[in-house]
């Protein structure tokens, strides 16, 4: 798969999210008078060696680089007044990755813009929304990330470590791509306004109205871009459960009434722990969406579908995950330039609380290339 020069540019904007999931209890700054503030926070840092073959070259890499997740730190608030609890969200997420890098010479045959000169290191701003419930649900407006695949990847047992990178290249500037683009959509961090209903023995439905994606620059979107996610969960001797099943649809159309791009799609999956052992399994099918993943870049004609199977188990301070997954599809009627696999082993081992160091080695594959890495580094949550 080629490194797209437009994915170097989204990628500071991609992945991931679901850090609420994994990541440590925020810190509490305020509590009074029904009003709280708290603070929280990822770093992760790894060591990584890569090996890129095909049929003809081989190239040997390494690299002191963030893992799946870039570092953030979130800010929460909340406050109960008349009947409705109001609160807000808002994260700034960076990277460690793109210090002293080559990229090409300049117009007069010097540095390139940005070589060798420091960081050129950009806050991005994935979170921004503020939220009013009460009995009857919950409304959020603003910026999060979208509800197309977003249970599929905040369940992925990899999440805290590295990933392939088949698709961005083994020595890219920006974040790895962990499972995106090897079983599950990038739900992309988008302006919406979203209603979750109460959790109802276990249930609970969202649905939103997200800012459409263009498929040019002059597309006219007559509509806004409708997704959904239901989840049910629950508990039973021993054990838990999560099933969840999503979907997503919008238009696009050339302006002047011209061709139009038709994106739909579904997510759906399902976790099962018994005692420390946890299994997970998910997948996709959809059209009209981006390359490489990237689920809100709208590509005519593409049709790609996929999966991701894990397996952990958790003693002590422990834990050993196992995983596959792969996309399939391409632009064309038959086409495959989109099929990519991951194979992944990982060892995560925790510290303490707030402190865990992780061991993992990917096996990405595509029909022309193999990628193979092994990454080593430590994650710090609060």
């Amino acid at each position: 798969m080629k490194n797209n020069k437009w994915l170097k540019k989204v990628l500071p904007a991609a992945v991931v999210f679901g850090m609420s999931a994994q990541a440590g209890a925020a810190i509490t700054l305020y509590d009074k008078d029904d009003t709280s503030f708290s603070v929280d926070g990822l770093l992760n840092t790894f060591l990584v060696s890569s090996e890129t073959k095909t049929a003809t070259t081989k190239t040997n890499q390494s690299r002191v680089m963030m893992g799946f997740l870039p570092n953030y730190i979130g800010f929460n608030f909340s406050k109960d007044v008349d009947g409705l609890k109001v609160g807000a969200r808002s994260s700034f997420w960076v990277t460690i990755n793109d210090s002293d890098r080559f990229r090409g010479t300049g117009p007069t045959g010097g540095l390139g813009r940005g070589d060798a000169l420091g960081t050129e290191t950009g806050i991005d701003v994935r979170q921004f929304y503020a939220t009013v419930g009460s009995s009857w649900g919950e409304v959020l407006v603003g910026k999060d990330f979208a509800l197309f695949s977003r249970s599929n990847i905040m369940n992925d047992e990899m999440l805290l470590g590295y990933g392939q990178t088949s698709t961005v290249g083994a020595d890219t500037g920006n974040v790895s791509f962990g499972n995106i683009g090897t079983g599950y959509l990038y739900p992309f961090p988008v302006s919406q306004i979203t209603y979750r209903s109460p959790k109802s023995g276990g249930f609970q439905v969202a649905v939103g109205a997200m800012d459409p994606n263009k498929s040019s620059a002059t597309s006219e979107e007559s509509t806004p871009r409708l997704e959904a996610e239901a989840t049910f969960a629950g508990e039973f001797d021993g054990g838990s459960y999560m099933a969840w099943l999503g979907g997503m649809t919008q238009s696009s159309e050339a302006a002047g009434g011209g061709s139009k791009i038709d994106s739909n799609g579904v997510s759906y999956g399902v976790n099962v722990k018994v005692a420390g052992l946890s299994v997970t399994a998910s997948g996709f099918d959809a059209e009209g969406v981006g390359l490489a993943g990237l689920g809100h870049v709208i590509t005519a004609d593409t049709k790609v579908d996929g999966y991701l199977v894990q397996g952990s188990y958790s003693f002590g301070n422990e834990r050993l995950v196992a995983s596959y997954g792969e996309n399939k599809g391409g632009t064309t009627v038959g086409g495959s330039e989109l099929d990519l696999e991951n194979s992944a082993i990982a060892w995560f081992h925790k510290i303490n609380a707030n402190l865990q160091l992780v061991a993992e080695y990917d096996k990405s594959e595509t029909k022309t290339t193999e990628v193979s890495s092994i990454a080593v580094g430590a994650v710090l949550t609060y």
